[in-house]
């Protein structure tokens, strides 16, 4: 695996800073289809920013007779806690990530799948009796939850389903109900796939991107804490540490002027087709703030544009998924890192 490290920008929104400082990213990934010993998949179009995330699929029935399937896109997990907040695009809405998607051209409608867990234990019913909404960070789940009779109220708490939470609103300390449960979310629709042709299938949603309020692994003029995690998990290399290492010395404090930003995409499932591998493969990372520094691990990466870069393969396995780190400046000062 080659390391690489890229100056560049993913134009990211500032993210919101909690008990320490940190949003998590949620790892999201592409299709999952019921009949992979059938379809093969042609190729796969990824493209990946902190605004968007792009896929265009073209899948091959193999075989002589048509095939129906069934496919699903596992939407992330996630799961209610007034201590933490994950990085969620649409956190009002059921379809949190936006997610959207095309066959052929013309728009699906897919049927979305939820479920909700406490403890392992699917708790869908409890909550449906009460009506409660699914999502833990919806205002519509905290504001029913608000209304629940105390029996049950007391009962959830027990359960594991719920939590007592006490803060202060500006008139007081006050008691309240938050969501402890986990939300399963998957879209899914059925798909004919005619025999030995081609069928097209493009998605597109707005990825979680996770983000820390400064650059983690370097403090007191040395690289520290979680930076062995993140070089294996990132591949940052010498050009990397250099440019972060400039940005600490120029800082009048010492620190580098940056803030982390961080996306996962889940791409091992692409080897669950027909044959195991992807026709042709080609990933894509925007970007669009030249001071920025960015990492991610690749072969055989190649700027492409003068905010895109690029990676392609033939017969590729997915071993690995993709995780991409970028380090935007906090100020106007960060420098370029070409």
């Amino acid at each position: 695996m080659l390391r690489y490290m890229l100056s560049a920008v993913l134009a990211f929104s500032t993210v919101p800073a909690f008990a320490n400082d940190s949003v998590a990213e949620l790892g999201t990934g592409g299709l999952i289809l019921s009949r992979s010993d059938a379809v093969a998949m042609q190729s796969e179009d990824l493209f990946i920013s902190p605004e968007k995330v792009t896929v265009d699929y073209v899948f091959h029935n193999n075989t002589d007779k048509d095939v129906d399937a069934i496919v699903a896109f596992p939407m992330p997990d996630i799961s209610g806690n007034p201590e933490e907040m994950p990085a969620i695009p649409e956190n009002q809405s059921d379809n949190f990530l936006g997610f959207e998607v095309t066959i052929d051209g013309v728009a699906a409608k897919p049927q979305l799948e939820q479920k909700v867990f406490a403890l392992g234990i699917d708790i869908s019913a409890d909550l449906k009796a009460q009506n409660v909404p699914f999502n833990p960070f919806g205002d519509a789940a905290m504001a029913a939850l608000a209304k629940l009779p105390q029996a049950v109220a007391d009962d959830w708490v027990n359960r594991g389903i719920i939590i007592e939470d006490t803060a202060d609103d500006g008139s007081g300390m006050k008691s309240s109900y938050a969501p402890f449960w986990q939300l399963r979310s998957t879209y899914w629709w059925r798909s004919t796939f005619p025999a030995n042709k081609d069928v097209h299938v493009a998605h597109r949603y707005k990825p979680s991107v996770g983000g820390t309020s400064s650059v983690s692994f370097f403090n007191e003029g040395q690289f520290q804490g979680a930076y062995a995690a993140y070089k294996t998990r990132y591949c940052m290399d010498d050009t990397f540490e250099k440019a972060v290492r400039k940005a600490a010395k120029d800082s009048p404090d010492g620190y580098p002027k940056y803030y982390e930003s961080r996306i996962a995409y889940i791409l091992t499932t692409g080897g669950n087709w027909a044959a195991g591998t992807i026709g042709k493969f080609k990933l894509t990372i925007d970007k669009g703030n030249p001071k920025a520094l960015v990492s991610f691990c690749g072969d055989n990466v190649k700027k492409v544009g003068p905010t895109s870069f690029e990676m392609t393969a033939d017969d590729f396995y997915p071993e690995h998924d993709i995780d991409i780190l970028l380090l935007e400046p906090s100020d106007s000062s960060g420098g370029d890192a070409n």
